[in-house]
C-alpha cells in the first residue's frame, strides 16, 4: 500500500485540548476537524509515520529511536491540565535504522537519539488524527541551517518508505509569525502567500515546485509570513518526498484572520 505524504498544521501549544480563547469560540475547530478526518483520507492504516516536527533541529538529520518515548512539554503558560495530556504512541527504533539507510544512500549524514520525547509538534495533532496512540511513531529533527534545498533532498531520500505503507508527515504551520498574528492588517499578506504556496505545490510539476520552494523567501509576503521558517521546512520533506505525484490542497483555514493550509502529495 502506497501512502502519501503530509504537510499539515500542528495548531499553536495544546489548542485543540483547552479551552477556546473568549470570543472566538471555533477559532482551532476547523483544524481540529482536519486533522480527525485524516486517517480518512489515507489508502488504509499505514504501519508507520515518519514525522518532521517544526521544533527539533539537529546539526544533522537525527531519528529518535526511542522504543517508548514520553512526551516532551516544550509549551508555556498553558492551563495546568495541558501538562498532563499522554500520548503512548510507540516508537519505531527498526524504521530507524532504515531510514538512515535511506539517508546515507542519498549521501546525507544522520544521527540518532535514543533519549529525547515527542515534542508537541507530534503529539498534539497526532493525538487528534490517531487518538488510539497505536500507529508506531519515527520523529526526524530538521538540519540546522535550514536550508530547503537540503530538505527536499532530506525528503527525496525518504520516498521508498511510501511503498513500504509508511506515511511521511511535515508537521508546521504554512503561517508562523507570532509577533503579528493579531494584527488584521496582516490578513492580506497571509492570504497572498498562501495562494503563492497553493499554486506552487498544487499547479506546478515536480521541477517547478522545487525550484519555487528552495526559492520560497521571494514569494509575496515570505518574510512577513515566516520570519524564521522552521514551521515552513517541513513542507520541504513532504515535498521532496512527493516525488512526481501532485499536491493537492486539502485545508484551508485562518487563525485570528491569518490563512493557513496543509497540503497532501499521493
Amino acid at each position: 500500500m502506497r501512502q502519501p505524504s503530509i504537510y499539515l498544521p500542528h495548531g499553536g501549544g495544546p489548542c485543540f485540548f483547552m479551552d477556546p480563547p473568549p470570543g472566538d469560540p471555533l477559532l482551532w475547530v476547523a483544524m481540529q476537524e482536519y486533522l480527525a478526518s485524516l486517517p480518512s483520507q489515507l489508502p488504509g492504516r499505514p504501519d508507520a509515520l515518519v514525522v518532521v516536527s517544526a521544533h527539533w533541529e539537529r546539526p544533522r538529520p537525527t531519528v529518535l529511536s526511542a522504543a517508548a518515548p514520553g512526551l516532551l512539554f516544550d509549551y508555556f503558560n498553558f492551563p495546568a491540565h495541558t501538562y498532563q495530556l499522554t500520548y503512548p504512541a510507540p516508537g519505531a527504533p527498526a524504521l530507524a535504522g532504515e531510514v538512515r539507510k535511506l539517508l546515507a544512500r542519498a549521501g546525507i549524514e544522520s544521527d540518532e537519539d535514543k533519549e529525547r520525547d515527542f515534542d508537541h509538534g507530534i503529539f498534539i495533532p497526532l493525538k487528534v488524527s490517531f487518538p488510539q496512540a497505536d500507529i508506531p511513531i519515527l520523529q526526524l529533527s530538521l538540519q540546522a541551517g535550514l536550508d530547503p534545498a537540503r530538505h527536499l533532498a532530506i525528503g527525496r531520500a525518504l520516498m521508498p518508505l511510501r511503498d513500504m505503507n509508511i506515511a511521511i508527515i511535515g508537521s508546521g504551520l504554512s503561517f508562523h509569525n507570532l509577533g503579528r498574528l493579531a494584527d488584521p492588517s496582516m490578513n492580506p499578506a497571509a492570504a497572498e502567500f498562501d495562494r503563492w504556496l497553493t499554486h506552487a505545490l498544487c499547479e506546478s510539476p515536480a521541477l517547478e515546485r522545487a525550484a519555487a520552494l528552495i526559492g520560497w523567501s521571494a514569494a509575496p509576503h515570505a518574510r512577513a509570513c515566516h520570519p524564521r521558517e522552521e514551521h515552513l521546512l517541513p513542507l520541504m520533506v513532504a515535498a521532496g518526498a512527493a516525488g512526481e505525484d501532485p499536491g493537492r490542497h486539502v485545508f484551508s483555514g485562518r487563525i485570528w484572520g491569518k490563512a493557513v493550509s496543509a497540503y497532501q502529495f499521493d
